[in-house]
């Protein structure tokens, strides 16, 4: 077997991409791609650099696997080749003009060490490796490959953070000290690239060591600035730290809550008292953790590190509304709001899209809202499981997960198995609702419409229609209505009680 025949990408590609590339114009494996063959880490992302006609070859190899072709960056000479993968998935494979005179000066030009190796095509491979970036991988070393690397690309400060943390390597002082250097400039780089870099942080894992990483080089400020107000922010208890601590503990125990519900979890994920306790009340529903996680608001982007920046942005607005009672203990009254408008600034700095930024919205502005059901001395009614996911729709169960979290990284040790249970026993009775009875609980079909109020009860089109509507979902998921005769005699009944009714309680983020 050839090196490229263990991957099952590479050996998909070979052929074509022998066919493409001539004598005088190679093309090489480079970069991240060589890094993970060497680590043995099947390959997604292919990056091929040459001297050729980049565009030429990256069409031809498109033409040939039955890919699309992207230009991704004419003035610098970069090709996009996109593959469908089975089961939704999706397999790039770029091509790049050389940078430099040679390979080696192309390489040399390069972020760090150990994604400055390359290897020709044929299939006895001769790993050209100029910076010692081998070296550098097998004693999990992360160096940049000159002074100035960081400068030249101030984004590699955060492609840095990932790369540590995701790979267990060591930062050597001196790189450690070009990428504090270089920090600030993340400010010049543009908010899609930055982006796509924090978003490669937040789907893998160690997410709160990465953070703290990132403020300690000062990354955190180019980056999530809306953030660095919550340092020194006192709270009263349950809290036992302050607003920044607060996040990035909240972050680490949705990491801890997401490995216990994960399918693939094993026994040690939820070996403690309080995990285990919401593994037996929510673990049945592994597999639609899972789906939801994986779901994709955005066609690069999945949930999951949306739910991250929900859980880093939920309290952002604590630093604009921290006031203090004669008592001397902390309130933060309607902070959620706060937390919104300082979210809007994040999304339209990093160009997220619309259904993004909302989906981040209503998990922020709805994140207290179990935390208060479970203040209640009753277990919620049907009324409030509706009106719940009438609010927030499928962020509901994004909720779910950050308000788990939440609880755990606000009481910390002094979390009492009571608090816990409540809690959790919430989650359970919502996620019952939404996974398992959705058509009774959440969604209930429709028994009249709008035509019917227009004919049968001479209203004129508005917003009343649409308020009465709601009433008779809110009554057939009550259990108040249950076939067409009991609709039209409840929204008789409601007509005559709501002459001039205002909307409320919120509007909608679902259809029937």
């Amino acid at each position: 077997m050839t090196w490229y025949q263990a991957d099952p990408l590479l050996a998909r590609a070979m052929p074509v991409l022998r066919s493409v590339e001539s004598v005088q114009h190679p093309l090489y494996l480079a970069g991240g791609a060589v890094r993970d063959l060497l680590r043995g880490v099947r390959l997604h992302d292919l990056d091929f650099v040459t001297s050729g006609d980049v565009r030429q070859m990256a069409r031809r190899t498109a033409d040939a696997l039955g890919g699309g072709f992207y230009p991704m960056d004419e003035e610098r000479g970069t090709m996009r080749v996109v593959l469908a993968e089975e089961g939704g998935g999706r397999l790039f494979l770029d091509f790049s003009r050389l940078r430099a005179d040679t390979l080696e000066g192309d390489l040399r030009l390069r972020d760090f060490t150990i994604n400055a190796m390359a290897l020709p095509l044929g299939d006895e491979a001769r790993l050209i490796d100029p910076t010692g970036g081998q070296t550098d991988l097998r004693e999990k070393r992360l160096r940049a490959c000159s002074e100035s690397a960081m400068q030249d690309d101030p984004l590699r400060v955060l492609r840095g953070v990932r790369m540590a943390l995701g790979l267990g390597l060591r930062v050597e002082a001196a790189t450690l000290g070009w990428m504090r250097a270089a920090a600030a400039g993340l400010e010049r780089v543009s908010g899609e690239r930055r982006r796509d870099e924090l978003f490669r942080l937040l789907e893998g894992g160690q997410v709160s060591s990465g953070l703290r990483l990132m403020d300690t080089l000062g990354a955190l400020q180019a980056v999530l600035p809306e953030l660095t107000a919550l340092k020194g922010l006192s709270q009263s208890p349950p809290h036992q730290l302050d607003a920044w601590e607060h996040t990035l503990a909240v972050v680490q125990e949705l990491e801890d809550v997401l490995a216990a519900l994960a399918q693939d979890a094993d026994q040690e994920a939820s070996a403690n008292l309080m995990m285990g306790l919401a593994v037996t009340q929510l673990g049945r529903y592994r597999q639609r953790f899972a789906e939801h996680l994986a779901e994709r608001v955005h066609m690069d982007r999945p949930m999951r590190a949306l739910l991250f920046l929900a859980a880093l942005y939920h309290d952002a607005g604590k630093a604009h509304t921290r006031s203090q009672g004669a008592d001397g203990r902390v309130h933060f009254y309607e902070h959620e709001g706060q937390s919104v408008r300082a979210w809007g600034s994040c999304a339209r700095r990093l160009a997220l899209s619309q259904a993004e930024t909302e989906r981040v919205e209503s998990v922020l502005r709805h994140h207290m809202r179990i935390h208060h059901l479970a203040a209640q001395p009753h277990d919620p009614s049907a009324r409030a499981v509706y009106r719940f996911f009438r609010a927030c729709g499928p962020a509901g169960v994004d909720v779910c997960l950050l308000t788990l979290a939440d609880v755990r990284g606000t009481y910390r040790t002094t979390l009492t198995t009571d608090i816990w249970q409540r809690e959790v026993g919430i989650c359970r009775r919502l996620l019952e609702a939404w996974w398992e009875g959705p058509s009774e609980s959440v969604r209930p079909q429709r028994l009249v419409n709008g035509q019917d109020l227009i004919e049968l009860f001479g209203e004129p089109p508005g917003k009343r229609i649409g308020l009465a509507l709601d009433a008779v979902l809110e009554a057939q998921a009550c259990g108040e209505v249950s076939d067409r005769v009991a609709a039209l005699e409840f929204v008789r009944g409601w007509l005559a009680d709501h002459p001039q009714d205002a909307p409320s309680g919120g509007k909608s983020t679902w259809k029937n």
